[in-house]
């Protein structure tokens, strides 16, 4: 972190010609010389900077407001931009504490449906490295917080010298401190993080933190980070350059994987000090927005969506992650945990209601219980109306503040068979009900399981576990509005203990302008059929999913490639353990399922382009893109050592198609065509990446 903050204080600060860093001995809580500089730095801030001949200054400032959503249990993917909004300001200060800020222009796109409104303060910068109290979203979500660099502030607070920073301008040499900073009661309203003071002046140059769980008023709020960064200006005067802020809310009383995350970015320039602003010139309110007229002068370059940084666009920045471990590592993790709260609890929609060939119409739902001290209780079942069996789930878990987790699980579940979905579960469920077109292929399991998420390693998030459970096949109960069903899947009745060992990397922004991103799978298997007294089966079995996207201007290359094998020795490899291509996803214009081996290879080529299309107004929810996306694709499916199930090919199995985005590219329209023994097939469903929640 000190190399990261040295370079941007450096291109920052007036002729920077050396960074040195240097170094400090351990930490050490309240000593001396740590209280002497955070009481100079109060004193500093109380003076307002009246002493060094700062009257007033106004400035430019450029910002973004970005509104994210995230989903998928667990979180796995990097949140995807809902609406963005570009801003420019004329920012104003007098001293001792007078601010005024204009909005002159301001413009946004929407690139999914929502309603969402930010408050005042989020369309502003902060001045003055906020008051003595700090209050955030007009109050309503921060409000009353001692700032720790205040007279009244700095005794509800530790202080530790963590790291030093020396810079070498043309008119002098600046040495600042890194100051973590720690409530001394966590369970009170009170910010955790770190500031970068100078020694000699007691200047602020940077402050990073966030809030312990006490401070938020809003209960759907999980985080607030934010990072304040100042330059020096004319070589006297250090003054706001950099800010950000990061919100993340959850629900409070749906225990669903889905979250909102606001994201405020701005970069402050072109300074001009001591300008004889009056005082009259500050009356009303701090945040205003010039006339429609003056609004509609203001020119901009490009879209919103191309000017975005990358880490704006897909994942938390680094310096915004390094704030929220400082948080985790200062204070006990219970303290930024969610406070104890039951709520009804669901992965997807379907939990709440499904239909598929073996359960039929199906009904369920669930609970969730955090008990405080990162352990939490979820309960979920399911009942199906035409099988007449109950279905559920109880899990016990662990988490620490550092990322590790541990749960305990016992369940009866109809579990999937194949490694990718081939549609929405309620797509599925509208097919399966009213034409007999169930693409999934379910077999009984009901055991426990111990599992433990072991964090991030090598840019991935690794889970390992174990279950022992019993395995048994299903048929089919339910009968289609029109149509019929398939047969189910002739999967083995075995006592089985399996372990596992799973990487997922969410796509992130790698070399050469790609993005890249996938999950592996491990599995280890020892199966003891029922039908055969004393024999077991030992399984080995590999999957990977690797999704590469290479934005070119407006269009996009998107490379998808699956793997899976399985090996059984001289045994043969049980029905729910064996490879499975076909479908939309796996193998275009080919039966759901109908390529079956102990090897399976795919490998898509698209390239996404935009289209003219007509625009669709939502109400309140915004008007849908001028545009389109269409996706001319190539699929290549092989299949080596087939088992004939259900007719099973093997060997290559090529396939052609052309899609449509559509509404927001929430809608996926998908025609396809089998290039050998194929047909050709019509796909409507959601687009992949809110399959998770449905």
């Amino acid at each position: 972190m000190t190399c990261i903050l040295a370079a941007r204080l450096a291109a920052c600060c007036i002729a920077a010609t050396a960074i040195r860093p240097a170094v400090v001995g351990a930490q050490t809580w309240n000593d001396d010389r740590t209280l002497a500089l955070v009481t100079r730095a109060t004193e500093r801030r109380a003076q307002q900077l009246a002493d060094t001949g700062l009257v007033d200054y106004r400035a430019s400032a450029r910002g973004y407001l970005t509104f994210l959503a995230q989903l998928g249990e667990g979180f796995p993917e990097p949140p995807k931009i809902v609406k963005a909004d570009e801003l420019a300001l004329e920012v104003y200060w007098r001293a001792p504490d007078l601010s005024k800020q204009r909005i002159v222009g301001r413009r946004d796109t929407l690139l999914l449906p929502t309603d969402i409104s930010y408050h005042r303060d989020h369309l502003g910068i902060i001045q003055n490295n906020f008051p003595d109290i700090i209050r955030l979203g007009d109050g309503d979500e921060v409000s009353d917080v001692p700032h720790p660099l205040s007279a009244r502030g700095a005794p509800e607070y530790d202080f530790a010298i963590t790291d030093s920073l020396a810079i070498r301008l043309s008119s002098r040499a600046v040495e600042a401190y890194r100051v973590s900073v720690r409530p001394r009661n966590d369970r009170e309203p009170r910010v955790i993080g770190a500031v970068f003071i100078d020694r000699q002046t007691g200047e602020v140059l940077r402050m990073a933190f966030s809030f312990t769980r006490a401070a938020f008023l809003d209960q759907q709020l999980e985080n607030i980070s934010i990072v304040l960064e100042n330059v020096l200006i004319e070589g006297r005067f250090w003054l706001p350059s950099r800010q950000e802020i990061e919100i993340v809310r959850t629900g409070s009383w749906l225990d669903y994987p889905a979250r909102g995350i606001i994201r405020g970015r701005w970069e402050i320039s072109e300074y001009a000090v001591n300008q004889g602003i009056a005082p009259g010139f500050f009356r009303g309110p701090e945040i205003v927005q010039a006339p429609p007229a003056q609004m509609r002068q203001r020119v901009w370059a490009g879209r919103i969506v191309d000017s975005l940084p990358d880490d704006v666009r897909e994942s938390t920045d680094e310096t915004v992650r390094a704030v929220q471990e400082e948080a985790r590592r200062l204070v006990r993790g219970q303290a930024l945990a969610r406070v104890k709260r039951t709520t009804l609890s669901a992965r997807a929609i379907s939990d709440f209601v499904r239909f598929n060939r073996v359960e039929g119409l199906a009904l369920g739902g669930g609970l969730a219980r955090r008990m405080g001290g990162g352990t939490g209780l979820v309960v979920r079942g399911r009942w199906g109306f035409d099988d007449e069996a109950a279905k559920g789930r109880a899990a016990l878990s662990f988490s620490r503040a550092n990322g590790v987790a541990v749960e305990l699980a016992g369940y009866r579940e109809y579990r999937e068979t194949g490694d990718i979905p081939e549609v929405s579960l309620v797509r599925n469920s509208l097919a399966a009900q009213e034409f007999g077109s169930d693409y999934t292929d379910p077999f009984d399991a009901r055991g426990i399981a111990l599992s433990v998420r072991l964090g991030e390693r090598y840019g991935a998030a690794w889970r390992v576990s174990a279950a022992a459970e019993r395995q048994a096949p299903l048929a089919v109960h339910a009968t289609p509005a029109r149509g019929r069903f398939e047969a189910t899947l002739p999967a083995v009745a075995a006592d089985v203990v399996e372990g596992t060992l799973r990487g997922d990397r969410p796509l992130t922004p790698s070399r050469f302008g790609f993005w890249a991103g996938g999950g592996i799978e491990l599995r280890a298997v020892s199966l003891a059929p029922s039908s055969v007294a004393g024999s077991r089966v030992r399984v080995g079995r590999l999957s990977a999913d690797m999704r590469v996207e290479l934005p070119v201007r407006d269009h996009r290359l998107v490379l998808r490639s699956t793997v899976g094998a399985v090996d059984a020795g001289r045994n043969d490899v049980p029905a729910q353990y064996l490879v499975y291509l076909g479908g939309p996803v796996t193998a275009p214009g080919y039966s759901f399922h109908g390529l079956v081996g102990r090897l399976g290879i795919g490998q898509r080529i698209e390239w996404r382009m935009p289209v003219a299309f007509p625009a669709i107004r939502l109400g309140r929810f915004g008007t849908t893109p001028r545009t389109a996306t269409l996706a001319p694709y190539f699929h290549l499916a092989y299949i080596d050592d087939p088992v004939s199930i259900r007719g099973s090919l093997g060997g290559w199995r090529p396939s052609a198609g052309l899609a449509s985005l559509l509404l927001f590219d929430l809608l996926r329209v998908d025609v396809a065509r089998g290039l050998r023994d194929g047909r050709w097939g019509v796909s409507i469903d959601v687009a992949q990446d809110f399959w998770r929640v449905m």
